[in-house]
């Protein structure tokens, strides 16, 4: 690990040599791709650099303890003093392990969710509806953008399915989480009885996918354009400015008809299209790699049941890691920091118990 972290420290003072250097300035292209590079091991280096300050005044501190004789209190102090920096020391080599493990190379880029209504009816679609309010919400926490794509909205404020983008740094880092069924138990509005209903609502988050991720053959699509309905069926405006578009090899279809502009709908389904197809890759390349070798905690999987959000106990259950709140109000108002922590805890553990193992065979 430390000759890795020798070598990753070399290329950040080079990279720094080279982002200072005029002539790379004046090549702005090929400057902002070192600067990445240069900000992206910015924190492992530090943390690097902060872990060999401690390694050497615990030297220091064993070399100074051996010069003490007759001063008993000195002697416990710096003892203690060792004992501090040996506790931060396995502290600073667990964070490097975990900043040195392979970086999803998705992290970082915007997402686009889908949310659908599942099972229960208008039900399932006002639960939907509040899954998109706390994602927003939670966009809203995190400094994040939002924008919707897509939308099918129910008479009651509740919606059959909606698309909307995220955009903002480490969106996917943190939100790739939320991909799977969650499941609601509570009185609906529409239930005169007041007996409890269990509804689901699907949630997918795909990776944005730019055109150099996914090459979409224009010979392999199909548009449609068509004019915009509304509730009932009753038309939105009077042009044919909503698109339909279909991706003849896998039958993907993508529809948009929210804007005006049958240009701002086309793009908007060709940004869809392309994310559900890297989607695609993506899960063709996870198939490839063994089971025993899947480390991430349910991060794609849009048929596994995730969550509960059961009203009325006001309690939040995340099944994957058997995680429980009864912060409901709070989790569905957008704070769901708490919850993703210990799902990025949890994937962190999983992924350094394999790289151990990994390393125990390579001694073998």
């Amino acid at each position: 690990m430390l000759d890795k972290l020798e070598s990753i420290e070399r290329r950040y003072e080079e990279l720094t040599r080279q982002i200072s250097n005029p002539e790379v300035i004046a090549r702005q292209e090929e400057w902002r791709n070192l600067a990445k590079e240069h900000a992206s091991l910015e924190e492992i280096v530090s943390c690097y650099r902060e872990y060999k300050k401690v390694v050497e005044e615990i030297k220091e501190s064993r070399e100074l303890l051996k010069e003490i004789s007759n001063d008993r209190e000195m002697e416990e102090f710096i003892k203690e003093e060792i004992e501090r920096l040996k506790e931060r020391e396995k502290e600073l080599q667990e964070k490097l392990k975990i900043l040195l493990l392979p970086k999803d190379p998705n992290d970082e880029k915007d997402v686009i969710m889908e949310i659908r209504a599942g099972a229960g009816g208008e039900e399932a679609a006002l639960f939907a509806g509040d899954l998109f309010r706390m994602y927003t919400r939670y966009a809203e926490r995190k400094g994040w953008k939002v924008e919707v794509m897509s939308s099918n909205p129910t008479e009651l404020g509740g919606f059959k399915e909606v698309i909307f983008e995220v955009m903002g740094k480490g969106a996917y880092s943190r939100l790739k989480y939320e991909s799977g069924v969650h499941r609601v138990q509570r009185i609906p509005v529409t239930e005169a009885g007041g007996r409890i209903h269990t509804s689901t609502a699907t949630v997918a988050v795909l990776p944005e996918a730019e055109e150099v991720d996914v090459e979409i053959n224009p010979n392999e699509i199909r548009i449609d354009v068509f004019r915009s309905s509304g509730h009932g069926g009753q038309s939105v405006n009077t042009t044919d400015s909503a698109v339909r578009i279909t991706h003849l090899p896998t039958g993907i279809i993508v529809t948009c008809q929210d804007e005006r502009s049958q240009l701002k709908n086309r793009e908007r389904a060709l940004k869809i299209l392309r994310a559900k197809l890297l989607e695609i890759k993506r899960k063709e390349q996870e198939e490839k790699i063994a089971q025993s070798r899947r480390s991430q905690v349910g991060t794609g999987d849009r048929s596994e049941r995730i969550r509960t959000y059961n009203f009325p106990q006001g309690r939040v259950t995340d099944h994957r890691i058997g995680f429980t709140t009864h912060q409901l109000e709070n989790i569905l108002d957008g704070e769901l920091d708490e919850l993703i922590e210990r799902l990025i805890a949890e994937d962190q553990a999983k992924k350094l118990a394999e790289a151990d193992g990994d390393e125990m065979r390579a001694v073998q």
